[in-house]
């Protein structure tokens, strides 16, 4: 067996941390407080519970939202500060979450990757 990289090592425990935020507590309340009604999916033709988007405000079906961090996890004016910063920020408190559609959340995410590009 080889030797892992610092950074393969790094991405490895992101992916470990992140999974486990998928059965996080926090994560959920704020879903839950974004349900707006059933209604009939129209990419399905199914009912279907949609949630509001934070931005946007338009309602989507839960494949079409997901859950985002208001402050990021990693900061882009700062970057990498240490684990500990790392894992805090990641499994924050419920007022750091919101719900955003994925085309809000894509445009959040590439302005903060734009961000730490120009730091």
């Amino acid at each position: 067996m080889t030797e892992w990289t610092p950074a393969r090592k790094k991405a490895f425990i992101v992916s470990v941390l992140r999974s486990g935020t998928q059965r996080y507590p926090p994560k959920y309340l704020t879903l839950n407080e974004a349900k707006t009604e059933k209604r009939i999916n129209k990419k399905s033709g199914r009912l279907a519970q949609h949630f509001k988007c934070a931005c946007c405000k338009e309602s989507f079906p839960a494949k079409d939202v997901q859950v985002d961090h208001i402050l990021p996890v990693v900061d882009p004016q700062t970057g990498f500060v240490s684990w500990d910063v790392y894992i805090e920020r990641l499994y924050c408190e419920k007022e750091n979450f919101q719900i955003l559609c994925r085309g809000c959340h894509a445009e959040k995410t590439k302005k903060e990757k734009k961000t730490r590009a120009n730091k």
